[in-house]
């Protein structure tokens, strides 16, 4: 009978959305199941690689529109020393990148782009297809260029680890849901206390699961391009101890998008032995002489800069 309930309470309709939608929803999310580069981590991707790309595109050509009066020129030594040190980490990357990843994700793994903005903020991101931002207020913390490595081998394996895919994915599944919630309850309660329950136990879990990740790969990239991967630990132990910073009020690390400091230098000290294994491979013969070409081009770049520093004082 059409418009039947059940014991006149439950609508026909609803019965067959609350049975077929999560059904569809499990379907969906079994067909799109991935597997995260080098941590194996299981992991939602609904989104293409050639979309990602087009997403990170756009945002970058906005970014760099907004910013454009901050944007350091690619002559300035910090824009110099940026790209010098992510030319290493991108031929790591490629090969991270043939060893791990399908072909349509591994092309153009190598390809990035590097934009240095003049900012107080100490932070650096990346956005997909391989563009790389860094604020000059990041070299507070990373003061030499192993531990430039770090943060910028960080930044790249989000992309290699198409983290912003998976978060649009996530999202995506959050809100259907969320959709779902009103039509089971049109009241709005059960709506209501989705969307607390799903930032707490599935947004910001997976956003700090994505840095831990990210550090993971960026310290095997640092290794592999032959810059020292303890350096990496440096930088969030200044961040640490950062005398300016101390008394602020910070929420514990279930709120957190990030994981805490202590949780990422032990990390850190975990994945070291393999990290360090990979920086002194074949004797350490390969890494002496990179780091011996390292160092004459740090050399060569300082003397470049010589007559600048000069007409600097001049002025």
């Amino acid at each position: 009978m059409p418009g039947a309930t059940i014991r006149g309470v439950i609508p026909a309709y609803v019965l067959v959305s609350a049975v077929s939608v999560p059904l569809s929803v499990a379907y969906g999310y079994y067909c799109f199941l991935d597997e995260a580069p080098l941590t194996k981590r299981k992991r939602l991707l609904a989104t293409s690689p050639a979309w990602e790309r087009r997403m990170g595109d756009d945002a970058a050509r906005q970014l760099i529109a907004e910013n454009k009066s901050n944007i350091l020129p690619p002559d300035h030594r910090a824009s110099v020393t940026v790209r010098r040190v992510g030319a290493r980490i991108a031929a790591a990357a490629e090969k991270f990148a043939a060893e791990n990843l399908h072909t349509e994700i591994a092309n153009g793994a190598g390809r990035l782009n590097y934009t240095v903005i003049r900012s107080d903020m100490a932070n650096a991101f990346v956005l997909p297809n391989n563009h790389v931002f860094v604020l000059t207020g990041m070299f507070k913390y990373a003061r030499t260029e192993d531990e430039l490595a770090g943060v910028i081998g960080h930044e790249m394996a989000h992309c290699l680890a198409r983290h912003a895919g998976e978060r649009v994915s996530g999202n995506l599944l959050m809100s259907v849901i969320a959709r779902l919630m009103l039509m089971l309850d049109p009241t709005g309660v059960l709506y209501t206390m989705f969307l607390p329950a799903a930032s707490l136990l599935h947004d910001l879990p997976h956003s700090r699961d994505a840095e831990i990740e990210a550090d993971h790969i960026g310290l095997y990239l640092a290794a592999e391009a032959c810059y020292d991967p303890r350096a990496a630990k440096n930088i969030f132990a200044r961040m640490k101890n950062d005398s300016s910073t101390q008394g602020q009020e910070i929420p514990p690390e279930f709120l957190s998008t990030h994981p805490s400091y202590e949780t990422r230098l032990s990390k850190f000290d975990e994945w070291m032995p393999d990290a360090m294994a990979k920086f002194n491979a074949d004797g350490g013969s390969k890494c002496v002489s990179v780091r011996r070409e390292m160092k004459m081009a740090r050399i060569r770049a300082d003397l470049s800069f010589a007559p600048q520093k000069m007409s600097n004082k001049e002025r």
